[in-house]
């Protein structure tokens, strides 16, 4: 392949990485076409099957060694977003004895709630979100 369709190639690559919500798959593509492109613009890679070779084996080795860290720099922690709920007020919705579960709603959202306390929680009462347990809040009054 001619050193300029490589490089559309890879450029045509990064660009679908960036439409698709994929998990840089097609970027270590793009990038090892991109390098194909300029080796061959050097003379290095001249045969037709050494280009494609390359194109092959740069593409995994560098999705092999940089696409687990690139996803840990670049994905928010799961738990992040949800552990932003400790001490917040909930509203119980329901009463909700000692240890039960029950209703509260928090943030305009109905969530299911554990009283992490000792005295029953009444109905319409203000509490404090102490922990989240997956779509479970554990408030105490």
């Amino acid at each position: 392949m001619i050193w300029w369709g490589w490089i559309v190639l890879g450029l045509g690559l990064l660009l679908a990485e960036l439409a698709t919500p994929g998990g840089f798959y097609l970027f270590f593509f793009g990038i090892s076409a991109l390098l194909v492109g300029l080796l061959d613009v050097f003379g290095i890679a001249a045969p037709a099957w050494m280009q494609w070779f390359l194109f092959t084996v740069l593409a995994l080795i560098t999705l092999k060694l940089f696409r687990k860290p690139l996803l840990r720099r670049f994905r928010e922690p799961e738990g992040r977003v949800v552990d932003s709920l400790l001490g917040e007020p909930a509203v119980a919705l329901e009463e909700i004895p000692p240890g039960a579960m029950g209703k509260a709603e928090l943030r305009g959202s109905a969530w299911n709630a554990r009283n992490a306390g000792e005295t029953p929680i009444a109905k319409g009462r203000r509490c404090k979100v102490e922990r989240v347990e997956g779509l479970t809040l554990e408030i105490r009054c």
